[in-house]
């Protein structure tokens, strides 16, 4: 995914953010109202980088200030009631066939609203502020799974957004 990477708001009271990697658009936005498009895979993100830069010169889209992500995401979702994991799959009627990067950074890990159950909604760490009580890192992410699935586990995410969670590592990656 492509983003405009923000600096952390005023209202986040977490000092120790200085911008926002998070995987919703609402403070970082993505590069392009995409969906409309329709050339994003299961996961509703994107195979390789070339589709979106393909997307950006088809509708004149400007990348220049964007940064580039690639997502992983854990293969189960944590639902509130009744507290449990459950898998989940991409979207069928799409095709997902993602390439990894040959170089990439883990900057750390999202939790991920998915009321609906395709696309990424909020990111409750930068979009609610709770990373005013939990630690993250720099770029308002957890630093690792475990604490992702500990947090969820123990309800730090309950009464912040609709889920399920999903929980998303963040990498960036160098524009081919």
């Amino acid at each position: 995914m492509a983003k405009r990477v923000s600096l952390r708001p005023e209202w986040l009271k977490a000092e120790r953010v200085l911008d926002i990697y998070s995987v919703s658009n609402c403070i970082s936005p993505d590069f392009a109202d995409y969906i409309n498009y329709w050339k994003h895979n299961g996961y509703w993100f994107f195979d390789m980088p070339q589709i979106i830069q393909q997307l950006a010169q088809e509708q004149m889209i400007d990348l220049t200030a964007t940064s580039l992500f690639y997502y992983e995401v854990y293969g189960l979702e944590f639902k509130d009631d009744p507290g449990q994991w459950t898998p989940f799959t991409p979207e069928p009627s799409f095709t997902t066939h993602v390439i990894e990067p040959g170089a990439k950074v883990l900057e750390g890990f999202d939790v991920v609203t998915f009321s609906v159950g395709n696309s990424a909604e909020c990111s409750p760490l930068s979009c609610n502020g709770l990373a005013a009580e939990v630690e993250t890192n720099r770029h308002c992410l957890l630093t690792s799974l475990e604490q992702a699935r500990d947090l969820l586990g123990r309800g730090q995410f309950e009464n912040s957004e609709p889920g399920p969670y999903r929980i998303v590592a963040v990498y960036s990656v160098a524009w081919p």
